[in-house]
C-alpha cells in the first residue's frame, strides 16, 4: 500500500490523465453545486457581486445591439445566464453537471426566463454553425482544457458565431507561477467533499515550467483501500499567448481587461486575465 501511494504521488508526465472526473460523479457534482451557489465563495463560482459586475460588463462590450444570441459555455446553475435573459437576451446555457443543469431549469422556470439548457460537454458537442452573436466561457476554463481540447474548442466557437460575433473568455495569468502551486497535505476524514463515506486524500500540485501548466492532483483513498485520482492540469497565460492562440483560429479585434475583478489574491483582480475577440466579417 504504501508503495503504492508513493508511486501514484510521484510526479507524472506532462497531461497524463486521471483515472475519475469530477464534473460528472454524482456526489462530488452536488457538492460542486452547492459551492456554486455560495454568494460569498470564489470557489466552483465567483462571488455574487463579481458576478453581477462581470455580466454587466459582458453586456456593456454590446452596447447597441439588442436581442442578442448568446451561448454561455460550462454555465453551471445558470447564474450568468439568468442575468443575460433578464436583460432582455436570448440565451443558452451548456454544461456537462446534470445537477447543474437541472438546478438551472427549475431555476429558470419558476423566475419564469425562456432559457434553453444544453446537458453536455462542450468539447464533445456539436455547435450549429453561424448561429450565436456572442459567447462567454467564464471562470477560467479555458485554461484546463489540454492544448488540443483548446484548439478543438476555439474552433467551434468561432464557427458558431455570426460573422463580427464576440468570444468573451478570461484565463489565469502566468505570474507568479511558483506561488500558485499548493503544498502537499492529507485530509481523512469520514465525510467531505471527495465522498460521502471515510476517505483519505492526498492533495499537491506540480509545476511544468516551460509549459506554464500546473498540475492540481487529488488522491482520494477510500476505505475498501480503491484509489482514485483526479487531475486538474492549469495553463497559465500572458496577452501574447492569447493572441497567438486566437489568431491560429482566425479571430480578430483582440482586446484584454484586467481590471474587471476586485484585486484580493492570486486568482483575482490583475491576475485574470479577461478578453475579447471577434469573428471576422467577410
Amino acid at each position: 500500500m504504501i508503495t503504492d501511494i508513493i508511486k501514484m504521488s510521484a510526479k507524472p508526465a506532462l497531461y497524463a490523465k486521471g483515472s475519475a472526473f469530477m464534473w460528472t460523479d454524482e456526489y462530488i457534482s452536488k457538492q460542486l453545486l452547492n459551492l456554486h451557489l455560495n454568494p460569498d465563495l470564489d470557489l466552483a463560482s465567483r462571488k455574487k457581486e463579481s458576478i453581477q459586475k462581470t455580466a454587466n460588463w459582458i453586456l456593456d462590450t454590446q452596447k447597441g445591439k439588442s436581442n442578442l444570441n448568446i451561448l454561455d459555455l460550462g454555465c453551471g446553475p445558470g447564474l450568468y445566464t439568468e442575468i443575460f435573459a433578464k436583460a432582455g437576451h436570448k440565451v443558452t446555457g451548456m454544461d456537462i453537471s446534470n445537477n447543474s443543469i437541472e438546478y438551472a431549469e427549475k431555476s429558470a422556470r419558476e423566475k419564469g426566463l425562456d432559457i434553453e439548457y444544453i446537458m453536455a460537454s462542450y468539447l464533445e458537442f456539436e455547435l450549429e454553425k453561424d448561429k450565436y452573436d456572442l459567447v462567454v466561457l467564464v471562470y477560467t476554463d479555458l485554461g484546463v482544457l489540454l492544448p488540443r481540447e483548446r484548439d478543438r474548442l476555439l474552433r467551434m466557437i468561432y464557427n458558431t458565431l455570426k460573422q463580427g460575433g464576440t468570444f468573451i473568455f478570461d484565463v489565469l495569468k502566468d505570474n507568479a507561477l511558483k506561488q500558485k502551486q499548493i503544498s502537499r497535505g492529507w485530509e481523512a476524514t469520514t465525510s467531505g467533499f471527495w465522498k460521502g463515506s471515510p476517505y483519505l486524500a492526498l492533495s499537491e500540485s506540480f509545476l511544468y515550467q516551460e509549459q506554464k501548466v500546473i498540475l492540481y492532483q487529488h488522491l482520494v483513498m477510500d476505505s475498501q483501500n480503491n484509489f482514485e485520482t483526479y487531475r486538474f492540469w492549469t495553463h497559465f497565460f500572458n496577452r501574447e499567448d492569447l493572441v497567438e492562440i486566437l489568431e491560429k483560429q482566425s479571430f480578430c479585434n483582440i482586446e484584454f481587461r484586467e481590471d474587471i475583478l476586485p484585486k484580493g489574491d492570486l486568482w483575482s483582480g490583475e491576475n485574470v486575465i479577461f478578453t475579447i475577440a471577434s469573428k471576422l466579417v467577410n
